[in-house]
């Protein structure tokens, strides 16, 4: 791989495909993707997602886990396996299993940067573990 960062919709898509086949390649833990852009509801923290051994593992507050919700209603291979609200957390840890190819991976992606956590589109995507 020899590009982390993508600010256009399809090269998102192209840039989460590129990097779960790495890590798949690499047989990594997991890659980690995040959003560098205004962030919803003033979070202090940007967006991110993992994905590692078919699971998808991202921090959710509460309106954001209903659109997640919503979300995953278009995407049948994908199912939320664990959530996770520490006493001390103000959200929820989500884990979704994901039995797809990387190109599915990668719509599901982008859209939950979108959809989930209302990212604009022109915001920046970073792979920035592989």
């Amino acid at each position: 791989m020899n590009r982390f960062r993508a600010d256009a919709s399809a090269e998102r898509e192209v840039l989460f495909e590129d990097a779960i086949e790495a890590h798949r390649a690499r047989e990594s833990p997991y890659c980690t993707f995040e959003a560098d852009a205004e962030v919803e509801d003033d979070a202090e923290e940007p967006a991110w997602i993992q994905f590692g051994e078919s699971v998808l593992n991202l921090d959710c507050t509460d309106e954001e886990l209903d659109r997640l919700k919503g979300l995953l209603e278009e995407f049948p291979a994908f199912t939320i396996e664990e959530l996770n609200s520490p006493e001390n957390a103000q959200g929820t840890n989500v884990r979704i299993s994901a039995y797809a190819d990387e190109e599915r991976v990668a719509t599901f992606v982008e859209r939950c940067f979108r959809e989930v956590y209302g990212q604009p589109d022109g915001y920046a995507a970073w792979a920035i573990e592989v």
